[in-house]
């Protein structure tokens, strides 16, 4: 009785114990899905790639000799000859600019000036057809023939979808690749000048441009460095928001600078030339920038190259159609490039 007893009370305990063991047993945990860490947004980034060349003249002065001249050329290959080596460079982009000294048309008097140009408005397809898509005529070759002349010039590159700029009154933006282009002409050879150069990069500007590429003519012939003068504009107008500085004028090459993490050509010198027959430097250089925007930024990448060029493809004569140069030439442009360039700061040339 007293075993029955014992058995009853220790049976007693052990439900206890279960009991008390249940009710302090921690619940089973509620499984939870890991949450992902959020994704940083990236910016969009956008690209346009600019070539751009010195002086391109499409006629010939009427005191000068017509047979050796660039309507006699014309006359015989078609406009299709003038840019026929260096098309596939025009074609490899996505906007390319030359400096457009003369004027197209068939109106107009001569103005009193040591040399006029006058070229054939047929001659525009020799832009048109060689992926040309914009000029500058900001320089003081582009009213030869008074502002009729200019008047028809601008006309005829219309005509051909060819974009142009020159002052203040004719600034163009143009969209590409989803970027606003804006693109400012000035002839910083005038008396408006520093004035006039802000006051259309600020027009660019108020007309939506993101990326501006400014051409400007200024110092002085067959110098092959720039003048203070060059200097001070070109900072200027990168001060004021210019992200390309094309210089042309002296019709000879001058260095490059980087200045604020933007590039100032100061002189690429003739390109396809009608205004001489036999010039004594017939070196030149195409200049090509891809520029990348990262949002609103432009990224400071050093996206550059220079193709040495020749301004004609035939030796001790003009013939009016660059072609990239090779061999002892080549090195010739590079080094005098390297040398110009050095003169002025320090920049690492790329040569394609």
């Amino acid at each position: 009785m007293k075993g029955e007893k014992i058995l009853a009370f220790i049976a007693v305990c052990l439900i206890a114990i279960g009991v008390i063991g249940a009710k302090t047993a921690k619940a089973p945990q509620k499984q939870t899905e890991p949450t992902e860490a959020p994704v940083a947004t990236q910016e969009p980034l956008r690209t346009l790639t600019v070539t751009a060349t010195g002086d391109c003249t499409f006629a010939t002065d009427v005191n000068a000799s017509r047979d050796l001249g660039f309507v006699s050329y014309a006359e015989r290959y078609g406009t299709d000859w003038f840019f026929d080596k260096v098309r596939d460079i025009f074609e490899d982009d996505d906007l390319t600019i030359v400096n457009f000294e003369g004027t197209l048309s068939d109106r107009g008097e001569r103005e009193i000036k040591q040399f006029a140009f006058r070229g054939d408005p047929e001659y525009v397809n020799a832009l048109s057809d060689s992926s040309v898509e914009a000029a500058n005529l900001a320089n003081n070759h582009s009213m030869d023939y008074g502002e009729v002349s200019l008047t028809d010039t601008k006309k005829h590159l219309d005509e051909k979808g060819i974009l142009h700029c020159r002052g203040e009154e004719d600034v163009s933006v143009t969209e590409i690749n989803g970027i606003k282009v804006g693109l400012v002409g000035i002839n910083y050879l005038n008396d408006v000048m520093r004035t006039e150069l802000e006051d259309a990069i600020k027009k660019a500007k108020d007309m939506g441009a993101e990326l501006i590429i400014l051409s400007i003519h200024w110092g002085v012939e067959k110098a092959t460095a720039p003048n203070a003068d060059q200097i001070d504009a070109a900072h200027t107008a990168i001060d004021c928001g210019a992200d390309l500085v094309i210089g042309t004028h002296p019709h000879v090459l001058q260095g490059f600078e980087k200045y604020k993490g933007r590039y100032i050509c100061y002189s690429l010198g003739n390109f396809s030339f009608g205004g001489n027959n036999a010039p004594s430097d017939m070196d030149t250089a195409i200049f090509r920038q891809t520029f990348t925007l990262k949002g609103d930024e432009l990224v400071d990448d050093d996206n550059f190259e220079i193709i040495p060029c020749r301004i004609s493809s035939a030796d001790g004569y003009n013939n009016y159609q660059p072609i990239p140069a090779e061999g002892a030439k080549r090195d010739r442009i590079i080094d005098r490039l390297t040398t110009y360039t050095n003169n002025i700061g320090e920049l690492k040339l790329n040569f394609r």
